[in-house]
């Protein structure tokens, strides 16, 4: 069995904020999972019910698979500043496109680890892979998963984006933590707008990140006054946890370069008249 500590070492050199090794075992969420495909609370996103039994085994994905290099940068966390009129843009989405950014670094580091063990197998991924991620990086001991269901590094908050590199090597895993982020904390469950946090779920039919990016056609005339100022994405539920709150600590996290804001808001009138050209021009590249 190699030793984790110079995949990590690659890792935090490639400009990633946190990293750990995890066993490429089948999560133990699967069973949540299915429960909440069964319920429908993944709206109309039909593709993760497609892929369900991709994200019960990673091996699906990468055959031989023994072990998940989990990585995770960090972004800045929103302005509280909206100036009337103005359309709010979750903070993931302000900078430059994550999936290209964190990919390019997992790539590279997926060649050099080829290089070093020329025998062995390699894929990154990025979000847009069936792997249950947060799982994952939980075991590998990147952090701990909400009452949100965010992945919370304790005391430095989840302004966190997540990657994988899934390997046939046989690596030491990093130790997880068993700590309870939460407690007896509800402040994300009591300030989402429309109700779509319970415990350790989100029903994506009220979410707001679902109803202003992966859902198609109308929305429900309950919802509308709910969403607010909300025009991509939703940060309520991170915006209030206590984990994200302005400290010495949180203050000292360095998030990257590239995640830098390339707008703060959108006024809403001047979206509503949008020519595709402008709006490709407006958000090109995040």
């Amino acid at each position: 069995m190699l030793d984790s500590a110079v995949f990590l070492k690659s890792c935090l050199d490639a400009g990633f904020a946190l990293a750990g090794v995890t066993a490429a075992t089948p999560s133990p969420h699967v069973g949540s999972l299915e429960t909440w495909l069964n319920t429908g609370m993944h709206g109309s996103m039909e593709w993760m019910a497609r892929h369900a039994s991709l994200r019960a085994d990673p091996a699906t994905l990468l055959p031989g698979a023994k072990s998940m290099i989990c990585v995770a940068d960090r972004y800045p966390a929103p302005s509280s500043e909206l100036p009337a009129h103005h359309g709010q843009v979750a903070a993931y989405a302000k900078g430059r496109d994550y999936h290209r950014e964190m990919k390019q670094r997992l790539h590279r580091l997926c060649d050099q680890w080829t290089q070093a063990w020329p025998e062995a197998s390699f894929r990154a991924c990025v979000d847009t892979a069936p792997i249950l991620e947060r799982s994952y990086a939980e075991a590998a001991g990147i952090g701990r998963v909400g009452k949100n269901t965010m992945l919370i590094d304790p005391g430095i908050g989840s302004w966190i984006l997540l990657g994988e590199v899934l390997t046939t090597l046989d690596i030491s895993s990093t130790p997880g933590t068993s700590e309870d982020p939460c407690g007896t904390c509800t402040q994300c469950i009591d300030a989402c707008p429309t109700s779509a946090i319970t415990p350790w779920q989100v029903d994506a039919r009220r979410c707001i990140s679902y109803l202003t990016i992966e859902h198609r056609g109308e929305i429900s005339a309950e919802l509308h006054e709910m969403i607010g100022s909300w025009l991509f994405g939703c940060d309520e539920c991170q915006t209030v946890c206590p984990h994200n709150a302005p400290t010495t600590r949180t203050g000292e996290a360095v998030w990257n370069d590239v995640y830098t804001p390339r707008f703060t808001t959108f006024d809403v009138l001047g979206v509503l008249d949008w020519t595709a050209e402008d709006r490709t021009v407006a958000i090109a590249g995040t």
